[in-house]
Order: structure tokens, then C-alpha cells, then sequence
């Protein structure tokens, strides 16, 4: 069983693809599920990464707080300002700018880690700048995607605070609690954890892909080039500003790597519970969940084979 699941999570990419492709083959074997099931399967994926994380995780902020600083600073500029620049540089409708918005504007991945341990970065740092931008998601995710997108959009920023409280944040703090109580039991179930999250990610994209399959056969090559820039942008951008800071390979690394995964199925999940009225805004939240684990695991290739 532990086998298996280790070839689950480190073929996560390959499983959330074929999964994707085959509710784009046959959506109907997902239509069933009803879209709310989205923020549960996230409470899953946030519920696991507390049971992974310690107060030890967040010693970095205080012990080096400048490098936490500098890749928080990264993450919450570069890749909502990117988003915004690629949406009207592609004229993208408000429902699908919306969706790539919402992705820029979210926190680090959990996916992350994993990649910056393959890719012998700096993975103290990584899973600190992912707790910390993850803390600061209630608040600034809701600030950005308004500031962003309010003016084409109505954006309830306090409503969507609480969203990320609730779906984020809560499972978290439970997960943290639970691994404080029965600490024998989180023991256990570790080498199970990125599996399920893994699962989980996957069956988020199959919901929202067969949810839209016919609008995306029909013209998604656009949103995906979107996406794709969006992702590959933010890996170099978050690389380029840590050499400019001088900093050590293995910090570039991370704050590449952090920078330019997010946090897709928040973006997902936030598009189907606040913006219903515009079912594509869902859309480039999915696509990034596939994507960016390819990419993820083609960098962590690179940056190991380069030793840049």
C-alpha cells in the first residue's frame, strides 16, 4: 500500500493529465458530482498539509525573516500582476480573466515542497513561505482579486475572506491539532497523505473539466497558452529575483518554485462558490493544477541537472 502510494504522489503530474483528458473524453462520468464537492476534496489537500506541518516550519520566519519576506513580497506581486498583464494582453472575457486572476492572487501551493526538495532547493524556506502565504491568504487574496478585477467583477471581499477561512485555514488548524493529540496516529498515516492530496487535486480538475468540456473543446487552446505563460513566467520571474538579490542557488530555487506554483484549487474553489454567475472562471484554476505539476517536475529536472 505504501508503494503504491508513493507512485501516486511522485506521478501526480501524469494522474491529474490522464485524468483531465479522460473528463474531457467523457464528461459525463463526472457531471454527476455536484460542483460543492470541490471545497470539501480542498478541505482534504489543506487538512493533510497540517498533519505535515510544525511549529518547527515556522521558526524560519523568525530566524531568517528576510528571505520569508522577500519571497512573500514575490509571490503576492508578481503573479496577480502577471495575471492582470496576460488577461488583457490576450483579451480574455471577464469570466475566464476573472479565473486567471483568481489563480495569480492566491498563496504557494502545497505541491511546492514536494518540488523544491526534487529540485535540492532551499525546502526550510519553501514550506515556510507556504505557511505564511497560506496565513495570509484570507486577507490578501480577496484584496487582490478585487483590486485586480473589481471593476469588471463584483467582488465580495469579505465573504471571500471567510471562504478562505473556512476552507483553508479551519482544515489546517484541525489537521495541526490533530497531529498535536495523537501524534502515533499522524505517524501512520503520513506516507498516505500526498496520495490522497494528489487524488484529491485530480478529482478538482475532472469536476471542473467535465463540468465545461464542450466550451473547452471548442476553444481552449487560448487558455491554456494563458496559463501556461502565467506558470512559466512566474518560475522565471521568482528565479530572476533572487539573482538579483544575490541569493544562494538553493534560495533562487525556492522562491522560483514558490512564485510560480499556486495554489489552483483555491482559485477553483473560490470561483465556484463567489462567481457562479461566470462557470469559466472555474476553468483556469484547473488547467493550472495540471499544468504546473508538469512543469514543476520538468524545473526540479533542470535545476538539478544545471546546479543553477
Amino acid at each position: 500500500m505504501k508503494r503504491l502510494c508513493h507512485y501516486i504522489s511522485e506521478y501526480m503530474g501524469v494522474l491529474v493529465l490522464a485524468v483531465a483528458l479522460l473528463a474531457l473524453a467523457f464528461p459525463s462520468a463526472f457531471q454527476q458530482v455536484r460542483p460543492t464537492v470541490i471545497n470539501y476534496l480542498l478541505g482534504v489537500v489543506m487538512f493533510g498539509m497540517g498533519l505535515t506541518l510544525n511549529l518547527q516550519d515556522f521558526k524560519i520566519v523568525f530566524s531568517r525573516p528576510k528571505d520569508v519576506v522577500i519571497g512573500c513580497l514575490a509571490q503576492f506581486t508578481v503573479m496577480p500582476l502577471l495575471a492582470w498583464t496576460l488577461a488583457r494582453a490576450f483579451q480574455l472575457d471577464e469570466a475566464l480573466a476573472l479565473g486567471v486572476v483568481l489563480v495569480g492572487c492566491c498563496p504557494g501551493g502545497t505541491a511546492s515542497n514536494v518540488i523544491t526538495y526534487l529540485a535540492k532547493g532551499d525546502l526550510a524556506l519553501s514550506v515556510g513561505m507556504t505557511g505564511v502565504s497560506t496565513l495570509l491568504a484570507p486577507f490578501l487574496t480577496p484584496l487582490l482579486t478585487w483590486a485586480l478585477a473589481g471593476k469588471s467583477v463584483d467582488v465580495n471581499v469579505a465573504s471571500m475572506f471567510l471562504s478562505i477561512l473556512w476552507v483553508v485555514i479551519l482544515p489546517i488548524v484541525v489537521g495541526l491539532l490533530v497531529k498535536w493529540m495523537w501524534p502515533k496516529f499522524t505517524e501512520k498515516t503520513i506516507d498516505y497523505l500526498p496520495a490522497f492530496s494528489s487524488i484529491a487535486i485530480a478529482l478538482i480538475v475532472a469536476i471542473i473539466i467535465s463540468a465545461n468540456a464542450t466550451k473547452l473543446l471548442a476553444g481552449g487552446l487560448l487558455i491554456v497558452i494563458v496559463v501556461m505563460l502565467h506558470n512559466i513566467c512566474g518560475l522565471s520571474l521568482g528565479y530572476a529575483i533572487g539573482r538579483l538579490l544575490r541569493l544562494s542557488d538553493s534560495k533562487k530555487r525556492a522562491i522560483s518554485i514558490e512564485v510560480g506554483m499556486q495554489n489552483s484549487g483555491l482559485a477553483s474553489s473560490l470561483a465556484t462558490i463567489h462567481f457562479a454567475a461566470y462557470p469559466l472562471a472555474t476553468i483556469p484554476g484547473a488547467i493550472f493544477s495540471v499544468w504546473h505539476n508538469i512543469s514543476g517536475a520538468a524545473v526540479a529536472y533542470l535545476y538539478r541537472k544545471t546546479g543553477k
